[in-house]
C-alpha cells in the first residue's frame, strides 16, 4: 500500500483519545536550526499510555513525553512554547542533547473541542485531500483558511502562530515503469515523498505491482507527457530505452524542478545531450539535467541502482 504522511499515526492517536474522552496532548516542532534531531514539522501526540510520532527522541523527547502526561494528569491545559538548545554550554533551555542545534516546541493539550479540527486533519493525510492547519494562543486549533507558501511557517514572540500544509511536501514523479521504477517507489515511500509513475506500455507487470506509488498512470505517448513544475518537485527518467528518455526528456528539459535527472551510463546520458543540443535545447537546461543518476556505489541490481538514487535525492531534499 502508498505511504501515508509521517504525521499520520499522531493525529490517530489523537482524534481516538478525543473520541473516547481521554486527556491528551500535541507536542510539535515549530522551529529547527542546525543539527537538530527533531526537525520543523515534527509532532507526536501523548496520551497516559501511549504515544505516536516523534519529536526528535533521546533523552530530550523523553522528557517531553513525562511534562506532557504530568500536565495532563494535573489538568493543566495552558500551552507551553519552549526552545530546546542541543549544547552543553547553553545558559539555558538545554536538552540534555549535544547535536548543536536547536529546535522549539510547543505542547497543546488538546480538548474535546477540538475533536472536529483532529478528525477533520485525520482525514485529510489518510486521502491526501490537501489543506492546511495552524494554532496559536489566540486562535486555537483550527483548520487554516491560508496554506503557507513554504509548507511551514511561524511567526514567533508574544502573538506567536504555526501553520502548516497537509500530505507530502515532497513530490517525486517516475517517468518509465519498469523494475528500477519499482524498487524506487518502494524506497521512497519511507522516505516522505508523494509518489507518481507515468509510463506509455499498455502491459506492464512491474507498473501493475507498484502499490507503493500513490498515483500510477499509463499514457498514451510520452509526447504527450506533462509534468507540473515545482520547487519541490524531483522527476527521475527512466523509461524503456535511449529513444523514449530523449522524448520524455524534450517535454522536461527547461522547467523548474528541484530535480530531473535520467538513469544510464556515461555514454548513454552523453549522446542524450548531444542529441538534445543539437535540437535547440539551451546549454544552460541540459547542465542541469542529471546523469548518470545515483551515488557512486557500483550498484547492479535493481534494488541497488534504485538504493543509489534514492540516496542522490536525499542528498538534492537535503541540501535545498
Amino acid at each position: 500500500m502508498p505511504a501515508t504522511p509521517r504525521d499520520l499515526p499522531a493525529w490517530t492517536l489523537a482524534a481516538a483519545a478525543l473520541r473516547a474522552g481521554q486527556p491528551a496532548a500535541l507536542l510539535c516542532v515549530v522551529r529547527s536550526a542546525g543539527s537538530s534531531p527533531g526537525r520543523q514539522g515534527f509532532k507526536m501526540t501523548v496520551t497516559a499510555e501511549a504515544v505516536a510520532g516523534s519529536i526528535g527522541g533521546g533523552i530530550m523527547e523523553h522528557k517531553w513525553v513525562e511534562l506532557a502526561r504530568q500536565r495532563l494528569r494535573a489538568g493543566d491545559y495552558a500551552p507551553l512554547l519552549r526552545p530546546q538548545i542541543h549544547r552543553r554550554e547553553a545558559p539555558a533551555d538545554r536538552s540534555g542533547m549535544m547535536c548543536a542545534g536547536e529546535q522549539e516546541v510547543l505542547l497543546w493539550p488538546l480538548r474535546p473541542v477540538d475533536l472536529l479540527t483532529v478528525a477533520a486533519i485525520e482525514t485529510a493525510q489518510q486521502t491526501l485531500s490537501g489543506g492546511a492547519w495552524d494554532v496559536s494562543a489566540a486562535a486555537g486549533l483550527r483548520l487554516a483558511r491560508e496554506a503557507p507558501a513554504g509548507f511551514y511557517s511561524y511567526q514567533p514572540g508574544p502573538a506567536w502562530h504555526y501553520c502548516e500544509q497537509l500530505g507530502f511536501r515532497d513530490q517525486l514523479t517516475i517517468v518509465g515503469g519498469g523494475h528500477v521504477s519499482l524498487a524506487l517507489s518502494q524506497l521512497a515511500s519511507n522516505l516522505e515523498f508523494e509518489i507518481t509513475v507515468l509510463d506509455d506500455r499498455a502491459d506492464l507487470p512491474t507498473l501493475d505491482a507498484n502499490y507503493f506509488a500513490h498515483y500510477r498512470q499509463r499514457i498514451a505517448s510520452y509526447e504527450t507527457l506533462a509534468v507540473a513544475p515545482g520547487p519541490r518537485r524531483y522527476v527521475v527518467v527512466m523509461t524503456v530505452g535511449y529513444r523514449t528518455d530523449a522524448v520524455a526528456l524534450r517535454q522536461l528539459l527547461g522547467r523548474d524542478y528541484a530535480y530531473l535527472g535520467v538513469m544510464g551510463s556515461t555514454t548513454k546520458v552523453a549522446e542524450l545531450r548531444r542529441l538534445l543540443g543539437e535540437e535547440g535545447f539551451e546549454a544552460a537546461d541540459l547542465a542541469r539535467l542529471r546523469g548518470p543518476i545515483g551515488v557512486p556505489i557500483n550498484s547492479r541490481t535493481p534494488e541497488e541502482i534504485a538504493v543509489s538514487i534514492a540516496a542522490e535525492l536525499i542528498a538534492v531534499r537535503n541540501s535545498r
